[in-house]
């Protein structure tokens, strides 16, 4: 796949470098192109961004392709984004990317060429082995310590191998080396900081108080104020893991589930706002912790003890707004309350105002063809229960898909005695329902009043909210 594409723009990747040649030198110093094509396009435009902040909206053209060139971009790592999905991409002075990507199946098939391709293709094969060795890994958390270390070590041996000859062969910059080395060992600490939870979760069994201090001595290496890893996913997700682990409350046994939340996620703020200086990298953490608890635990009381703490250590006013924004939503949705009113799709394309169609004992579940496992399970599910609970009405609601490739599922599958709308506006459902995952459920009552607006319909005691 990679030949063909390097064949196809071997083209434009001349009429780039010769572009580049007619700067002068001083300009040279500072230029930098990005452009490519996007199959099977979700939208018209491709955003390019640097630390979660959009820099430039590039429009695709008619045959869906983009350029740009910048007169001064700083080396660095920046990320592009074809809406829902995103994946990075590293400038270093005077380079010339050109990328190709299907946005039916974005990640495996990113592909780069020109100036800069050969360490940001290594980024994509690296972050494709990670994945691919993070699906892997779910019965290796079933482990004892010592198969478990013997396990990952050995995987790790491979990865680096890996790391090793390419950056000998590619012989990148050291500003690049901060990057490269980060996704190669972030993700063999994740497996670590991961494991007591995991183990427990897999097996029964308690390890937290059994594994050695040596086990995470690796911490004491790891800058955790590192401008530059502060918008990277690998350190980022690193980070949550860690704070995961050590949030824990111990005599967890003496507490209701709800208190034990509460304690362990504020003690994870205190931990974070303790470790981490740069102020930066600790309101993306802050704001993580908060967008994780807010959505797990509906305790209304619980979450503005929650939110006093958030709010006493964290800076960022823009995020900190979101967070309000999540909170305010979650207060609305409380039981015996409306569901705020969306804007909503049906399949001949007619815009319908949520409040028109919740007037009676409802369903409302969520899916995308992102996760087919899920699709499929959530509506065999909803087969089931629409023959036992004869009086609910059952709506499905498609996320994070264009609207032409929603309505091409629903022609394949057939969904029959469903009511199957589109959110056309992911960001106005996301935070008026506060929805973040697709498996959330919510109920209504018989007269649209909300029942129940944090269920899943997997859980076992899902249908005692239906009687």
């Amino acid at each position: 796949m990679k030949i063909n594409f390097l064949k196809k723009y071997l083209c434009f990747t001349t009429i780039l470098a010769s572009l580049i040649s007619c700067n002068s030198n001083k300009e040279a110093e500072f230029v930098a192109y990005f452009g490519g094509e996007i199959i099977n396009p979700n939208n018209p435009y491709v955003l390019f961004c640097k630390d979660n902040e959009v820099i430039d909206s590039i429009k695709l053209d008619n045959n869906n392709r983009f350029f740009i060139k910048f007169d001064s971009l700083a080396p660095g790592l920046y990320s592009f984004k074809h809406e829902p999905e995103y994946q990075y991409v590293f400038f270093d002075k005077n380079d010339s990317i050109m990328v190709r990507v299907n946005s039916r199946d974005f990640d495996n098939s990113v592909a780069f060429c020109g100036r800069g391709d050969l360490k940001n293709n290594f980024l994509m094969d690296l972050f494709l082995k990670n994945e691919k060795d993070r699906n892997n890994m779910f019965d290796v958390f079933g482990y004892d310590l010592n198969t478990f270390t013997q396990t990952i070590d050995a995987s790790n041996k491979k990865i680096q191998t890996f790391y090793t000859n390419k950056k000998n062969e590619i012989k990148w910059s050291d500003e690049f080396d901060v990057i490269a080395k980060a996704a190669v060992d972030f993700n063999y600490y994740s497996k670590k900081e991961l494991y007591p939870m995991i183990h427990k979760i897999r097996t029964g069994n308690d390890v937290y108080e059994t594994i050695p201090t040596d086990f995470y001595s690796f911490r004491k290496n790891i800058d955790f104020n590192s401008e530059t890893l502060s918008s990277y996913s690998p350190f980022v997700m690193y980070l949550s893991h860690m704070l995961n682990n050590m949030g824990g409350i111990n005599y967890h046994n003496h507490f209701t589930e709800a208190d034990l939340a509460l304690k362990t996620n504020i003690n994870k703020l205190n931990i974070a706002d303790t470790l981490i200086k740069n102020e930066k990298l600790k309101n993306v953490i802050l704001n993580n912790i908060a967008f994780t608890y807010l959505l797990e635990d509906q305790n209304m009381v619980y979450n503005q003890e929650f939110l006093k703490t958030y709010h006493k250590f964290s800076t960022d006013k823009s995020h900190k707004n979101e967070i309000s924004k999540i909170g305010n939503a979650i207060q609305s949705l409380k039981v015996g309350n409306t569901l705020p009113e969306v804007e909503l799709v049906d399949n001949t394309g007619k815009i319908v105002s949520s409040n028109t169609i919740i007037n009676k004992n409802t369903v409302i579940f969520f899916w995308t063809s992102r996760a087919k496992s899920h699709l499929e399970a959530v509506h065999k599910k909803i087969v089931i229960l629409k023959k036992q609970y004869t009086d609910y009405h059952f709506i499905g609601i498609n996320l994070n898909d264009s609207q032409e490739q929603w309505k091409k599922i629903l022609s394949t599958y057939r969904f029959n005695n469903v009511t199957e709308l589109h959110a056309p506006n992911f960001e106005d459902i996301k935070y008026k329902w506060a929805i973040n995952k697709i498996h959330r459920t919510i109920i209504l009552d018989k007269n649209g009043k909300i029942k129940n607006a944090f269920t899943n319909i997997f859980d076992s005691q899902f249908e005692e909210n239906l009687k």
